[in-house]
């Protein structure tokens, strides 16, 4: 199908994509990669009087180090995250998730930003950003602010970012030495994710310190496994017993073709172990 009319506007600084946006209101769409929005547009699933594309915006896009923490510009492609150096070593388990993101087509075209913000509970940016305690920076007409990645997540296909607001950049603190491994469920490649795991790991002496882990479409949002992150404490990666049994443990995922709310929760303690045992080093 083809899209209904609308208004094109392709900003080049921040304050102009703003302006764009106030003028525009409720009917203005914003489009970052686009690999979530023109579809919806082809399918008249929406239909904005004004596409702000926010792809001439160089201020959005990069990867950086400010002390203690990565920040990532919204608008770097899904590529860029994942074959970075800088990532690979200060936050592997994004890195690990973003590779498996849909197709390298789309890898090169989609942004990290354009997907938090989409925030489907199936896609597979939203649950490593939560293990590594991200902070998003939130742009609007009064300034910055930054919301806590536990906080960023509201509902499905709801995020914290409001009328009139950019998603700028991603903060994350340093995770330098920690293992980080993303396992992730599908029946066919390239599909979304039925049930997916992140886990950032910290080993000491043989066993783990510290354990994060992120679940990826058990509920309308990106999920932390609190149990599981302080069971594993102590443990081996090569022997984690029941420790992560109770994975699935406040989650309500759903049930549709792909299979059924307990099919998921099973998954999701299985995918958990193996999640951990890989960020932790075993085998």
């Amino acid at each position: 199908m083809i899209p209904t009319a609308f208004d094109y506007v392709a900003p080049t600084s921040v304050s102009d994509a703003l302006a764009a946006l106030a003028e525009g209101g409720d009917e203005a769409k914003v489009m970052a990669g686009g690999q979530s929005l023109l579809p919806v547009l082809r399918m008249r699933l929406n239909a904005p009087e004004s596409v702000v594309d926010l792809g001439r915006i160089e201020e959005l896009r990069g990867i950086r180090e400010e002390g203690d923490h990565l920040v990532i510009g919204a608008m770097t492609t899904h590529d860029e995250v994942a074959t970075s150096d800088l990532v690979k070593e200060h936050a592997a388990v994004l890195a690990a998730a973003v590779e498996s993101v849909a197709d390298p087509q789309i890898r090169h075209r989609g942004t990290i930003g354009g997907a938090l913000v989409h925030a489907d509970p199936a896609g597979d940016v939203g649950a490593p950003i939560l293990a590594l305690d991200a902070e998003l920076v939130i742009t609007g007409a009064d300034g910055e602010r930054t919301v806590a990645a536990k906080d960023f997540f509201v509902d499905l296909f709801e995020t914290a970012v409001g009328e009139g607001e950019l998603l700028t950049s991603i903060r994350i603190p340093k995770h330098t030495g920690w293992g980080g491994h993303y396992e992730k469920f599908v029946r066919v490649a390239h599909q979304w994710s039925i049930v997916a795991v992140a886990a950032s790991v910290r080993s000491d002496g043989g066993s783990i310190a510290e354990a994060k882990v992120g679940l990826t479409n058990m509920g309308s949002t990106p999920l932390r496994a609190a149990s599981v992150e302080s069971a594993v404490v102590g443990k081996s990666a090569g022997d984690l017993g029941d420790s992560c049994s109770g994975a699935a443990d406040g989650t309500n995922p759903p049930s549709d073709l792909n299979g059924d709310s307990d099919y998921r929760k099973h998954l999701a303690t299985v995918l958990t172990k193996r999640a951990v045992a890989a960020a932790g080093g075993a085998g």
